[in-house]
C-alpha cells in the first residue's frame, strides 16, 4: 500500500518527524505539512538523492473558520521561524483560500488539498496524539510514487497549471518524472 510506504519514508527522516511534532503541539485544526516538503522529498528518495531538502517553503495548512485573519498566519509564521531558526515556513488556513481561488468555500483541510494544481502536490502529513503518521491524500498517492505530474481534476486553470510547472523546473531537479500537459 502506498500510504504504508509514504509513511516509512517519512518516518525516516529525523527532521520531517521533528517538524511534525513542532507543527502539532500549535494544536491546530486539521492541520498538516504539506505540498513541497513532502513532495520533493519523495521525489529526492526515489531519485536516489537522499534528502536534499529542495523545498521552497515548509507548508503548514489547517482549517479553522472561526479564525480566518490572516494574521494569525503571520504570527504562527513568525513563531516557528523563531522557534527553528528556519525562514521557510507558510502557513495558511484553508478555511478563507476559497477566497483567492474564487471559489465556494471549502468544508476541510481535505476539500482544499484536492484543489491543489497538481495531484502529487496534493498530499498533507501530520503526527496525532499517538506519534502516528496520518496522511492527507484526496487524489492518492499513485502519482507521487509513479513520478507523474498532471493537473488536479478540481484545478481548471490549465494555462496556470502549465505556466506553474514550467517555471519550477521540476523535470531538470528530477529527471525521471513525467509531466502531463493536460
Amino acid at each position: 500500500m502506498l500510504e504504508t510506504r509514504l509513511i516509512q519514508l517519512l518516518s525516516e527522516e529525523e527532521q520531517i518527524i521533528k517538524d511534525l511534532k513542532l507543527i502539532r503541539q500549535l494544536d491546530l485544526p486539521q492541520s498538516y505539512i504539506a505540498a513541497g516538503y513532502i513532495r520533493n522529498y519523495v521525489w529526492d528518495r526515489l531519485h536516489g538523492y537522499g534528502n536534499r531538502g529542495t523545498y521552497s517553503d515548509i507548508d503548514v495548512i489547517y482549517y479553522d473558520p472561526q479564525d480566518v485573519s490572516e494574521e494569525r498566519d503571520r504570527l504562527l509564521e513568525d513563531e516557528l521561524k523563531r522557534s527553528t531558526g528556519n525562514d521557510k515556513w507558510s502557513v495558511k488556513n484553508q478555511a478563507r483560500m476559497h477566497i483567492r481561488n474564487g471559489e465556494s468555500p471549502y468544508h476541510s483541510t481535505l476539500d482544499a488539498v484536492k484543489r491543489w494544481p497538481e495531484t502529487a502536490t496534493a498530499v498533507g502529513a501530520m503526527l496525532d496524539e499517538t506519534d502516528q503518521l496520518m496522511i492527507c491524500a484526496p487524489h492518492g498517492l499513485e502519482d507521487l510514487f509513479k513520478m507523474v505530474v498532471r493537473r488536479s481534476p478540481f484545478f481548471a486553470d490549465q494555462a496556470y497549471y502549465l505556466e506553474r510547472v514550467g517555471k519550477k523546473e521540476w523535470d531538470r531537479l528530477w529527471p525521471l518524472l513525467i509531466i502531463m500537459k493536460d
